[in-house]
């Protein structure tokens, strides 16, 4: 029989006493214990807060799509408003074109006297020179013109706040245009949102919903704009209506302030050629009498000249004696007479040359001035018969305003019947 104990294996870990499994088994009830009283409360307050969610999301819901439902009718209103407008300014625009056009075939038949009259300024203004001024033809020319632009005036203003007029109520027509598509649009999309629910396949989560989109505006600063531009249709179209009334008034003018203007101004262009053809015959006169005090300068000028090169001469044979006698060698080369006078000689031929030259200087500067002169007035009459020639050719020009539309009647009696309004009161030859 053997003595050997049995072998046995144990964990090499530490192991608890029973007490300590005891307290651990206590532990893990109590934390159980707390962890389901805390799910139950979780439970609980998950449960209210579903149902309060729940509710408050349907009312939300609710308003929102009354919210959505009150703008929709509201931009419904508000697009009628801006359509009738919409209308009536497009009606406005083609009454007012038709009188701007009546306007303007009535304008354009004042455009003769004025062409003659500016072709008539044009042609004066190619003066040259000392001609181009401000004389009695420019002022009666001028005061034509005015009294042309004066029968035009109110036509011509009338058309020009017509236009004006044009464009403000085409600019009203954009603004309502583009505030009736935006509109459209507006009420388009609102319309579709209240179509949009849970079971949509275009619902989606939004990087940023409740942004405020750039360039927005409040409801009041949307609502003053809707305002505004009704308001502002509505002043355009009251001008509107007065323009085209006022363009009734301004058809005709009279024309016997403008052709009693019309002789005035022929009677001064003609005024005009008389004296610039008696200032012409002055200036032929004295550019003779310059010519020939120009021909005796030069004359005297070549006299100077002659005496000025015999000095000249005789410096130089002077000069050469004195030089030559430099070469005297010794006691011979004495300071003499000789000396003395052949260098007072040097001394009075080089003052006399001065003196010619100076001469011949002031001759030449007075013959330069003559010929200067003489230049200046030989121009001046070019100029001048330029100008008798521009008159001339403006006088014939003005005789288009004889005759067409603007010539008016042939005679005086004409002219009488036709202010008395008697026409058909005279019986016909």
């Amino acid at each position: 029989m053997s003595n050997k104990a049995a072998v046995t294996f144990e964990k090499p870990l530490q192991h608890l006493s029973l007490a300590d499994w005891h307290s651990r088994l206590t532990q893990l009830k109590n934390v159980a214990y707390t962890q389901r009283s805390d799910a139950f409360e979780l439970r609980h307050s998950a449960r209210n807060l579903r149902n309060e969610t729940r509710i408050e999301t349907h009312w939300d819901t609710y308003h929102n799509n009354d919210r959505l439902s009150d703008r929709v009718a509201e931009l419904d209103r508000w697009r009628e408003t801006m359509r009738i407008m919409l209308q009536r300014v497009v009606t406005e625009i083609q009454a007012l074109k038709e009188e701007k056009a009546d306007t303007e075939r009535d304008l354009d038949g004042h455009i003769t006297p004025l062409t003659v009259v500016s072709e008539c300024i044009g042609m004066r203004d190619c003066r040259l020179g000392s001609e181009l001024t401000y004389d009695d033809g420019d002022t009666e020319l001028k005061n034509e013109l005015c009294i042309v632009e004066n029968n035009q005036r109110l036509l011509r203003d009338q058309n020009q706040a017509a236009w004006e007029q044009l464009n403000r109520l085409q600019e009203v027509k954009f603004k309502l245009e583009l505030d009736l598509t935006d509109k459209d649009e507006a009420q388009a999309i609102d319309s579709h949102q209240l179509q949009v629910d849970q079971h949509g396949g275009d619902v989606s989560f939004k990087t940023d919903p409740t942004r405020v989109p750039r360039d927005s505006c409040t409801y009041g600063n949307w609502l003053e704009y809707c305002e505004e531009l009704v308001a502002l249709a509505e002043t355009t179209l009251s001008d509107s209506f007065s323009i085209r009334e006022s363009l009734f008034a301004t058809r005709e003018k009279a024309r016997n302030i403008l052709r009693a203007q019309q002789d005035r101004t022929a009677h001064t262009l003609r005024k005009r050629i008389f004296e610039t053809q008696r200032a012409r015959n002055e200036l032929e006169y004295q550019l003779g009498k310059m010519k020939e005090e120009m021909a005796k300068c030069l004359q005297e000028i070549e006299t100077l000249e002659r005496a000025h090169d015999q000095k000249m001469e005789a410096l130089k044979v002077v000069e050469t004696r004195q030089e030559n006698r430099a070469q005297r060698s010794g006691m011979e080369l004495c300071i003499d007479e000789s000396y003395h006078g052949l260098c007072e000689e040097v001394q009075k031929l080089r003052d006399t040359i001065k003196t010619l030259r100076a001469r011949i200087d002031a001759t030449k500067t007075t013959y330069n001035a003559l010929r200067d002169h003489a230049n200046k007035i030989d121009q001046d009459l070019q100029n001048k018969q330029h100008s008798l020639m521009t008159d001339i050719r403006a006088l014939d020009l003005r005789g288009r305003l004889k005759t067409g539309e603007f010539g008016g009647l042939p005679t005086q009696t004409d002219r009488n019947i036709h202010l008395s309004r008697v026409e058909d009161e005279i019986p016909k030859s």
